[in-house]
């Protein structure tokens, strides 16, 4: 049994396995599915290959777990935008679109979608279905307070936005120009939901104090 570095079995197991995900993820964003092997893994971590068979029985759960691992954090970070936008859903709708395309420019989303085959495109699929749903509930709730009758389905509407725009970021547009224009869209969309105005913000919330524009 390896030396234990922590102060029980069960920190132990979860440090280790904590460190196979990191390995897995930090290979994920180097953008080639097929590179996570259970060989490499252990490799950056410093673990025997079979050891890595005592925390995941394969590479699909392996991949799988990695995206779902991400999903507390990417929920985090928009949650903590929506609360700096303050109590105006559509402010709040504005933050929700503008945060998710920070984690486009800054790669947190380039664990779902590196490049795979049939199999494990599948296995990234299935973790990122997870996230997928865990991020949509912060918006859900800034369409419910604004009286929204069906936020689930609005909010999956205003995600194709969302989707739409990373594409383009994908595709080499320019960030800032892009999340101006998801911003003013997505926004513009909730006039159909209320008989108030319907006034998009000026354009997407304040990046964060790193000050960086689109990359």
């Amino acid at each position: 049994m390896p030396k234990i570095h922590a102060a029980t079995v069960a920190d132990h197991r979860s440090q280790q396995r904590a460190a196979l995900l990191g390995a897995a993820r930090e290979i994920l964003e180097e953008g080639d599915a097929s590179r996570v092997t259970f060989a490499e893994v252990a490799r950056r971590t410093g673990l025997a290959r079979n050891s890595v068979y005592k925390y995941f029985p394969d590479r699909h759960h392996l991949l799988t777990a990695v995206v779902q691992e991400a999903a507390p954090r990417w929920t985090d970070r928009i949650r903590t935008a929506l609360a700096a936008a303050g109590d105006s859903p559509r402010e709040r709708v504005a933050a929700y679109v503008t945060a998710q395309l920070l984690m486009v420019r800054d790669g947190e989303h380039r664990i779902a979608r590196a490049v795979a085959d049939e199999q494990d495109a599948a296995a990234l699929r299935a973790g990122a279905d997870t996230a997928h749903r865990a991020l949509l509930d912060p918006l859900v709730d800034a369409l419910r307070d604004l009286g929204d009758d069906d936020p689930l389905l609005t909010a999956r509407f205003l995600q194709g936005f969302v989707n739409a725009a990373t594409t383009a970021l994908e595709n080499g547009a320019d960030w800032t120009a892009v999340t101006d224009r998801a911003v003013r869209l997505a926004v513009a969309a909730l006039g159909g939901l209320t008989t108030g105005p319907a006034a998009a913000p000026t354009g997407p919330p304040a990046s964060p104090a790193d000050g960086r524009a689109g990359e």
